[in-house]
């Protein structure tokens, strides 16, 4: 399919990670899966993503990190970057949106179906 969707899911959590990819998929997302910030940092360098799930607490470099990264470095291919943590302190959920995040979900909060479905509202299809 033409118009399909690319998803940049950084996760470093292999059991979450993998259930997300394959949920994505199911929906018919292209999904790109990192494990860590520095792992992202090249997939982006090569692919632009129409989103970004960023988990932030991630092995070498954080979510916040890598956002301070890409808003510093046009370099990088800019895609909308919505965070999934376990972080839900309203700090973080404030920092997130002030580095430019467009969504901030706590993984303890939300299920998968819950989280597909924001994401396909985020992306319009």
């Amino acid at each position: 399919m033409p118009d399909q969707k690319t998803i940049l899911l950084v996760e470093d959590e292999p059991l979450l990670g993998n259930l997300l990819k394959q949920r994505l998929e199911k929906e018919k997302f292209i999904v790109n899966l990192a494990r860590d910030g520095e792992e992202a940092l090249k997939v982006l360098k090569s692919i632009k993503p129409d989103l970004v799930l960023l988990d932030i607490i991630l092995p070498k470099v954080s979510g916040f990190e890598l956002m301070e990264i890409l808003k510093d470095d046009p370099s990088y291919n800019q895609a909308p970057i919505v965070i999934i943590s376990n972080l839900g302190q309203e700090s973080d959920v404030e920092k997130g949106q002030v580095l430019g995040a467009i969504g901030y979900f706590v993984k303890a909060k939300m299920s998968i179906e819950d989280l597909v479905k924001k994401v396909k509202g985020f992306l319009a299809v």
